[in-house]
């Protein structure tokens, strides 16, 4: 359950890791530790993005509402096109309750190579709450294309909530969101009350939700959502939440805030868990311009109920 494949860390100093696997090509997209551009990797293997070129596909403008602090890019595939999902902030990057003015936004590239590619603004991701929001995914279930996402209610205590929907456009909502999970538990809200970056994988008749919790120290865990593949994902009442952590902080293997997740699988279907954590603990400053979270991978194992094991992260084996 701890052993690893892949040199740890996989690719040093990129977190909120997202691995996409389209027609036998890897593409690898992650937050920069400038917080500046979106840049891509593409391989035939997942070894390959290790070494593989980054192509920047696009940059912040230098003042505006994309203008500051570039987070957590994800590629997606969605009707024959090429979509990047981000958040970024105002150039103005607080607002009057000290949070970071961040909304998400989306990338179009209708060419077939998302590298060489013309990208275009399709402009901010809105949703009823116009308040902090960010680490949009979207995935395809039951005929119908869903937008995730975490978001700042200012009516409930905490930080980010975790949002879902279904979309009219790979750029535009269709329906009214529904809250599926908010900070509960001691875990969640350790250093900060956070649900986000949450992330979709499918087991058996179940579909699953990962997201991270707490601050981005080593307090930062996942944690686990769950839902009958037949079930109403719009009714919140269908959803199942673990009250434990399924990923921490490994003190023995120096593995610290394992979290910010994403799914693939190698080509003989075994799942693949993406995510980031640091080998130390001892930050200087926010943590969150630390760069020291490296991209990490390990095997996602089953039990015979169909439920994920996550074990714990591996330590650094280079």
């Amino acid at each position: 359950m701890t052993s690893t494949p892949w040199p740890n860390p996989f690719i040093e100093q990129r977190a909120d890791p997202f691995i996409q696997y389209h027609n036998g090509v890897y593409y690898f997209i992650a937050s920069v530790p400038e917080y500046d551009r979106l840049e891509i990797r593409q391989a035939r293997t997942i070894e390959g993005l290790r070494k593989a070129k980054a192509t920047v596909v696009w940059r912040k403008p230098d003042t505006g509402p994309m203008g500051e602090l570039i987070w957590a890019p994800e590629l997606h595939r969605i009707d024959n096109k090429w979509y990047i999902y981000f958040a970024a902030a105002h150039t103005r990057a607080l607002d009057a309750q000290g949070m970071f003015r961040h909304r998400m936004y989306v990338l179009e590239c209708t060419d077939a190579d998302p590298l060489t590619g013309t990208w275009q603004e399709k402009g901010q991701f809105v949703t009823p709450l116009d308040s902090f929001a960010l680490d949009a995914t979207t995935f395809s279930h039951q005929g119908k294309q869903w937008y995730l996402w975490a978001q700042k209610d200012p009516d409930i205590a905490g930080n980010t909530n975790l949002y879902l929907a279904e979309m009219a456009t790979p750029w535009s909502l269709k329906g009214k969101p529904v809250m599926l999970s908010k900070p509960e538990y001691d875990w969640e809200c350790r250093g900060f009350m956070v649900n986000e970056g949450p992330a979709v994988i499918r087991h058996g008749e179940r579909l699953f939700i990962t997201y991270s919790a707490s601050a981005t120290d080593e307090n930062y865990c996942l944690g686990l959502l769950w839902i009958d593949q037949a079930a109403d994902p719009l009714n919140p009442d269908n959803w199942h939440k673990s009250a434990r952590p399924v990923f921490t902080t490994s003190y023995p293997n120096k593995q610290y805030g394992p979290g910010h997740n994403s799914f693939t699988r190698t080509p003989e279907g075994k799942d693949v868990l993406v995510y980031h954590a640091r080998n130390y603990t001892e930050i200087e400053g926010d943590p969150l311009y630390d760069p020291g979270r490296h991209t990490r991978l390990k095997y996602l194992e089953w039990d015979t109920d169909g439920m994920p094991l996550f074990g714990e992260p591996p330590a650094d084996n280079p």
